[in-house]
C-alpha cells in the first residue's frame, strides 16, 4: 500500500491522489453522484419533451385547475429537494467520515515537513 510518502511525486497533493484511500474515495463518489445525476437529467428530458410533444396529455385536469404537466412541474422540485437530502445524508454517512481521514492524513504530511 503506498503512502503519500512513498510517492514519486513531491507535490503532497499529488502523493495523496495517489493513495488508493483516495481513488476510493473518488470511485465512491462517483459511483453515487453519476447515476444519480443521469436519473435527474432523464427525468427531467422525459418531463421537457413531454410538455413538447404531448401537450394534450400534460393537460389533463387531475383535479380542479390542477393538470398533469403542473404536477410533473411540481415533481421537478421535489425530485431535487429529494436528491439533496439523499445526497446529505450519504455524504455525512460515507464521504465525509473518508474524506476527514484523509485532511488529517495532509496535516501529518505538513507536521513532517
Amino acid at each position: 500500500m503506498a503512502t503519500p510518502t512513498q510517492s514519486t511525486s513531491s507535490d503532497p497533493y499529488v502523493a495523496l491522489q495517489e493513495t488508493p484511500e483516495f481513488q476510493e474515495l473518488r470511485s465512491r463518489f462517483r459511483r453515487f453522484v453519476f447515476p444519480v445525476t443521469a436519473f435527474f437529467l432523464t427525468w427531467y428530458f422525459a418531463y421537457v419533451l413531454a410538455a413538447v410533444l404531448l401537450p394534450e396529455f400534460m393537460s389533463i385536469r387531475v383535479w380542479g385547475n390542477v393538470n398533469i404537466g403542473l404536477l410533473f412541474g411540481l415533481g421537478q422540485f421535489v425530485t431535487t429537494f429529494a436528491i439533496t437530502f439523499v445526497y446529505a445524508r450519504w455524504a455525512n454517512r460515507v464521504f465525509d467520515p473518508r474524506a476527514e481521514a484523509l485532511v488529517a492524513r495532509m496535516d501529518e504530511m505538513g507536521d513532517r515537513a
